[in-house]
Formats: C-alpha cells, structure tokens, sequence
C-alpha cells in the first residue's frame, strides 16, 4: 500500500495507530474475558488467513498487526482484520484503550 492509502484505510479503523510497518490496538478486558476475545479472533483469523500478534495481560490485551507474507508490510488485509477484531472486541464488552 501506498502513504496515501495507508491513511486513508487508518482512517477507517479509529483508534488504530500506526507503529511503522504495523497497526495496532489495545483493549481493556479481565484476563479471562481476554482470552475468550483471543479464542473468537484466532476463529476468524483462520477462516480468513490472516494472523495478528497477540500480547495478553492481566487487563489488557494488545493486537499488532502486519502482513507477514509481504514482508512485514501493510496490506488492505491488516486493516480488513482490525474491522473485525474491533467488532469481536466490541461484542466481549471490551474497552478501547489508547496506546
């Protein structure tokens, strides 16, 4: 993806920041409720293809995401999968946290 395209697929995914060549996210949740989250991301991940990496900690977890496949760049994958973990993020009751 281009700068230009880059931005503007951020802008379609609020709360995402970019960290490089990686967009990334955290949430608020209890541990078990994060890792239920994790369970229901790491369902449509499969189904799709596309992997982000996890962090879980006792309240938070954290999504980083990356097209490994290009070589650690941005695709219109990435920000595919950031709509859905901030859908299933959602759904858990999760609360958006600034990185």
């Amino acid at each position: 993806m281009s700068e230009q395209e880059i931005e503007a697929a951020l802008r379609e995914v609020p709360g995402w920041r970019r960290n490089g060549d990686e967009i990334t996210r955290s949430y608020g949740i209890r541990y078990h409720g994060g890792v239920a989250l994790i369970v229901h991301v790491a369902d449509v991940e499969r189904l799709i293809g596309h992997h982000a990496d996890i962090d879980l900690r006792w309240d938070n977890v954290r999504f980083g995401i990356t097209t490994h496949d290009a070589g650690h760049k941005l695709t219109a994958a990435d920000f595919d999968l950031a709509k859905r973990i901030d859908e299933l993020a959602q759904a858990h009751g999760a609360e958006a946290l600034v990185d």
